[in-house]
């Protein structure tokens, strides 16, 4: 059980509650910002919440540690700050809470590492963003992608107050205005300017291999990256691959 009782049934607030599944560099980060922006944030490790409520306690002050399942029914909002290959199948079903996460606003910040996550062609489709994989698997939540083009260490020492000269703008990819405004405004509270990118298939602009990944621009050099990105060697080698895989693919062909 975690160190504080997790109601799912508690009444709301004027700010969403946050619930973070990863207790790494990039998941500790964010909950330390959205705690210094009056969110509760509650947090959730691999296992145990014992094995992290140390760890938390030292690194993000304020927050409430519990299981995946406790986190994503009681939080409003969930980003996912796991490694990818846990995430998405085969593993999936063990490592993400599927029900609790039904109908809620889901932030997608992973990323494929082959290191981390194996060699893995589904997680390196041409043609399909892992963030469409994302939103396959939660085919009953709101996926956006966001949070996961910049490096940990620039989200811990950038963030800025809103209208601030040179702050750091924040890509965010999604198929809903609302959920994008919902993501934007995290990001805002954040320290960092949204920018919208494009839906979740054009995500990809915001994937390890483009510009824009690693990347600690200012909001206008966002939006001009991701304005280039098809025109970019990234960008040109993606829309090849597709092409080729759509004279490959028998016309009769129903993909999923």
């Amino acid at each position: 059980m975690s160190k504080a009782q997790l109601d799912p049934n508690r009444p709301s607030e004027a700010l969403p509650t946050i619930g973070i599944l990863g207790a790494g560099k990039v998941g500790t980060v964010l909950a330390r910002l959205l705690i210094g922006s009056g969110y509760r944030v509650l947090i959730s490790g691999s296992g145990a919440p014992s094995k992290i409520d140390l760890i938390i306690d030292v690194l993000v002050p304020g927050a409430t540690t519990g299981t995946s399942a406790e986190v994503a029914a009681a939080a409003d909002v969930v980003i996912l700050a796991l490694p990818l290959g846990k995430a998405l199948p085969l593993g999936a079903r063990e490592t993400l809470p599927l029900d609790e996460l039904r109908g809620k606003l889901v932030i997608d910040a992973m990323n494929y590492w082959w290191e981390i996550d194996g060699v893995r062609d589904d997680l390196n489709d041409p043609t399909v963003a892992t963030s469409e994989l994302v939103q396959r698997l939660l085919s009953d939540s709101h996926v956006v992608k966001a949070f996961n083009h910049m490096g940990y260490h620039d989200l811990d020492e950038g963030p800025r107050p809103t209208g601030a000269p040179g702050r750091r703008g924040i890509g965010i990819a999604g198929d809903d205005d609302a959920d994008l405004a919902a993501a934007a405004a995290l990001v805002d509270a954040a320290g960092f300017d949204p920018v919208r990118v494009g839906t979740l298939h054009e995500s990809f602009l915001l994937q390890p291999g483009s510009e824009l990944f690693g990347a600690n621009f200012p909001a206008d050099e966002v939006r001009a990256a991701a304005a280039r990105f098809p025109r970019t060697e990234r960008g040109l080698e993606l829309a090849a691959q597709r092409a080729e895989n759509d004279r490959t693919v028998p016309a009769d062909t129903v993909r999923v």
